[in-house]
C-alpha cells in the first residue's frame, strides 16, 4: 500500500484519487486557521511557490481536533487561507486525523510513522507540556499531536519522513535534498 491507494474529499466536496499526484514529491499537512501555527501558511506558501515546478505538491487538511482551532466549514476555511495568506496549493475538506473517525489516508501516515519529539525549543517545551494533558502516552504513539503536522511522500508514493510541527527549517532541509 502507498498513497496512491488513497480517495479524499476535494474542499468543494468531489473525490480525489491520490494517484493524480503520482510522480509528484508530497507534502501532507493537517491545518488548522486558528493555530499559534497558523502562519505557518506562509511558509507553506513560499515552499509551494519555491518548488512547484520542480515536482511539490503541497496537500492542505484542515482539522478541527486540536484545540477546536479550525471552526468553520470548508468554504469559510479557504476563503480565510487564500484570503489571508495567499495560498495557491490545493486544500481540501475538513477532516478528522486521529481516532475512530480518522479518514484512511491518515490512518496510514500516523501507523506508518513514529512522533519523534517536539525538540528542546522553548516552544516545543510548551508543546509537549499542553499534548501530555491530553495524551499521558503522547510519546509513545504514532499520533498526531497537533496541527501542522507534516508527511513528507516519495515520488513513488512511499513516506518518507514525519515533521512536527516546530520543523520548519528540517522540512525544507529534506525538500530540497530531494528535489
Amino acid at each position: 500500500m502507498n498513497v496512491y491507494d488513497f480517495v479524499v474529499k476535494a474542499q468543494d466536496g468531489s473525490e480525489v484519487a491520490l494517484e493524480a499526484y503520482k510522480g509528484k514529491l508530497l507534502l501532507i499537512v493537517n491545518t488548522a486557521t486558528g493555530c499559534g501555527f497558523t502562519p505557518q501558511y506562509d511558509e507553506l506558501q513560499e515552499l509551494y511557490r519555491s518548488y512547484k515546478d520542480r515536482g511539490l505538491e503541497i496537500l492542505d487538511f484542515p482539522c478541527n481536533q486540536f484545540g477546536g482551532q479550525a471552526p468553520g466549514n470548508d468554504a469559510e476555511i479557504y476563503s480565510f487561507c487564500t484570503g489571508k495568506y495567499g495560498i495557491t496549493f490545493p486544500q481540501f475538506s475538513k477532516v478528522d486525523v486521529n481516532g475512530e473517525n480518522a479518514i484512511p489516508l491518515f490512518q496510514w501516515l500516523t501507523a506508518n510513522t513514529r512522533f519523534e519529539g517536539f525538540g528542546a525549543s522553548p516552544l516545543g517545551v510548551k508543546l509537549s507540556d499542553t499534548v501530555k494533558k491530553i495524551d499521558k502516552d503522547y510519546q509513545k504513539n504514532g499520533n498526531i499531536k497537533w496541527n501542522f503536522t507534516k508527511f513528507l511522500i516519495s515520488r513513488d508514493g512511499e513516506i518518507v519522513a514525519r515533521f512536527e510541527p516546530t520543523e520548519m527549517r528540517k522540512l525544507r532541509e529534506k525538500i530540497e535534498a530531494i528535489l
